[in-house]
């Protein structure tokens, strides 16, 4: 979206401007070919709703808003909108000001440098007040809520000449049936130096409002974020899904559109099956289970995570509900544990420490399915009727976590919600919270979650008053603690107050019930009548598994896929050869019979780097033969 925001030709922007605006006053019409093409339709719209570019400061402009009555009108867009403004506040908000709009461009909010507001020229630019572009001409509010896009108007672009001292950029807000709902702005004095930097700035935080919208918009069902990189989940760059619970699709964002490739009223309606190729009902069960899971579309594969389930779920092959008998509930931890009977010890040790009030610490690499153990922890604990809410630390910006996890009080913020937002802390009150990758936790706010934790009071931002939680507390890191405590990046006195129970996952590498994990994948994937022919069977036992559980299940989904009609049995050629080939990468170790045929073979991989396929292609034999000597090298 680069674009040159200046006055064409202009030397000294506001001069010039003001020379145009003079010609506009006395000529009545706007000269050809000296503003950028958007700013020039935006001023002639301006001229056409009959307002007087010279007009001097309108202190006494009244729109005839109940202030109150606008804010609780907008009271959803104001409660996904506000820790944003607190963040935007924290980066932007010295040198200008950050204001929340609606759909009519009426300001709700305004945070940061408010001084700017006894200026001459934003005297009446206060909440309530109108900047729709049929009022005030050219500026970034109303021109955004008229273009329905980013509007970036620099130093002597807008219609009033009271205004050419500022340059602002804007955000439309969107709400889940991609209506424009409000508009995001910064407005700084002087010319915009930077103006790409401000909007990229805008935009996350648009794409984190919206994705809170979903969840408030629709709080009874199932909100999903997907992408085609995994790492892009938990960002403002992924799509999102609102789901019923037999799957159909209720809402969709813009990306989410533009991900699948299908235009919204194609896909609101639809069911989920139809557009993931699985069926409803055991995509759900998997995705109510926690973590993240990939599916092969064709379009591709994109990869899931549920943002909000609903509290009271009821799906076939969903893990046991809060109801179930203590035995059904000890069951899904020993499903987890197959027959690792260390790793089962280990968890009937955490599940005993959480009901008796110790915080467990959950180790692992990435891909181990922390998550899900922290999940089963709960379900299978005296609180599994109540609260299980989790938080990435390290997916949330540093400076929004504070804010999400303490919440905030009434008046915070210029129209904040009554009462103030509750935070995660207290969200979870009764049940459990699960603090995901709290080794990427600032160490600034170590400190405040250290005090919480002793004390079991939190207080929100802005406010004196504490109020008592009850929490039962799971945390879980990829990260070495002891070695983040050594180098000072991780307090050792919170170290300790998590360190209740620590549990460490091993690494699929690591079990010896690969078979039985198999078996559990394939039965969660729908597939119970399929199993794996010996070749696929040795090949995956052979593997090291660097994405453990998390790879394993994306490599079984996609040998499922292939599949023809009919097909129980699994083997070498449903696999793609990208993934042959990594499957048999780590294989290649030397051996001592046929010596002169698997030198053939190492020296055939060594020339095409690990190919399997090109090095088959070379020796004149095909993927399943070349795959069969390789096995010998293992031996």
């Amino acid at each position: 979206m680069a674009q040159d925001i200046r006055i064409k030709t202009a030397a000294d922007p506001l001069q010039e401007s003001r020379e145009f605006r003079l010609r506009l006053a006395s000529e009545g019409e706007l000269p050809q070919g000296v503003l950028r093409e958007e700013i020039d339709a935006s001023w002639r719209r301006s001229l056409g709703h009959g307002l007087n570019c010279l007009e001097g400061d309108q202190v006494g402009l009244e729109q005839g808003h109940d202030l109150q009555l606008l804010l609780d009108s907008n009271r959803l867009l104001i409660d996904a909108a506000t820790p944003e403004l607190e963040y935007l506040v924290s980066q932007q908000g010295k040198g200008g000001l950050i204001i929340l709009g609606d759909a009519q461009a009426n300001v709700l909010a305004i945070e940061g440098q408010t001084e700017f507001l006894k200026t001459f020229g934003l005297r009446d630019l206060k909440p309530g007040s109108c900047w729709s572009e049929s009022l005030r001409g050219t500026n970034a509010i109303g021109t955004a809520v008229v273009e329905g896009r980013p509007t970036l108007i620099n130093c002597g672009e807008h219609y009033l000449d009271r205004l050419s001292p500022f340059s602002c950029t804007s955000v439309p807000l969107r709400d889940p049936q991609g209506r424009v709902v409000g508009v995001l702005d910064l407005t700084r004095e002087g010319v915009m130096a930077q103006p790409q930097d401000n909007l990229s700035t805008l935009m996350l935080a648009a794409g984190n409002i919206e994705s809170r919208m979903f969840g408030l918009c629709y709080p009874d069902h199932l909100v999903l974020a997907f992408h085609s990189r995994p790492q892009y989940l938990g960002s403002a760059w992924h799509g999102l899904l609102a789901l019923s619970l037999d799957g159909e699709v209720l809402a969709a964002n813009e990306r989410a559109c533009d991900l699948l490739q299908i235009r919204r009223e194609s896909l609101v309606g639809r069911r989920s099956s139809d557009l993931i190729g699985e069926r409803s009902p055991q995509f759900i069960a998997r995705l109510l289970q926690g973590g993240v899971s990939s599916v092969q579309t064709a379009k591709g594969e994109f990869f899931f995570r549920a943002l909000q389930v609903p509290r009271h779920t009821s799906i076939g092959g969903t893990a046991p509900t809060a109801k179930a008998p203590n035995a059904q509930k000890s069951q899904v931890l020993e499903e987890l544990a197959g027959r690792d009977s260390r790793f089962a010890r280990a968890l009937r040790m955490a599940r005993q420490g959480l009901a008796n009030e110790l915080p467990v610490l959950l180790l692992g690499e990435t891909g181990t399915g922390k998550e899900v153990v922290a999940r089963a922890l709960h379900q299978s604990s005296p609180r599994a009727d109540k609260p299980f809410v989790a938080v990435n630390c390290a997916a949330i910006p540093e400076g929004l976590i504070e804010s999400e996890l303490f919440g905030y009080r009434e008046g915070a913020f210029t129209g904040s919600r009554r009462g103030g937002m509750v935070g995660r802390l207290m969200q979870a009150h009764g049940g459990t919270l699960f603090l995901d990758e709290i080794g990427d936790m600032p160490l600034s706010l170590q400190a405040r979650l250290l005090r919480v934790l002793q004390e079991r009071r939190v207080a929100p931002l802005g406010a004196g008053e504490e109020q008592d939680i009850d929490v039962a507390v799971i945390c879980a890191t990829h990260r070495d603690l002891k070695r983040l405590v050594q180098d000072k990046h991780f307090r050792e006195d919170l170290y300790y107050r998590i360190n209740g129970v620590s549990l460490r996952l091993p690494a699929l590498r690591e079990r010896d019930d690969l078979a039985g994990m198999i078996g559990s994948v394939l039965h969660k994937f729908g597939a119970t009548n399929v199993s794996l022919d010996k070749d696929l069977s040795e090949l995956l036992a052979g593997y090291d598994w660097p994405g453990n559980i998390r790879q394993l299940e994306m490599v079984l989904r996609s040998a499922l896929a292939m599949r023809e009609e009919g097909e129980t049995v699994l083997g070498l050629d449903h696999l793609t050869d990208s993934l042959l080939d990594d499957l048999t990468a780590s294989c290649r170790q030397p051996g001592s019979i046929r010596e002169n045929e698997l030198e053939l073979i190492r020296g055939a991989l060594d020339r095409h780097q690990g190919n399997v396929s090109a090095a088959a292609d070379s020796l004149g034999i095909s993927r399943a033969t070349l795959y069969r000597k390789l096995k010998q090298l293992r031996g």
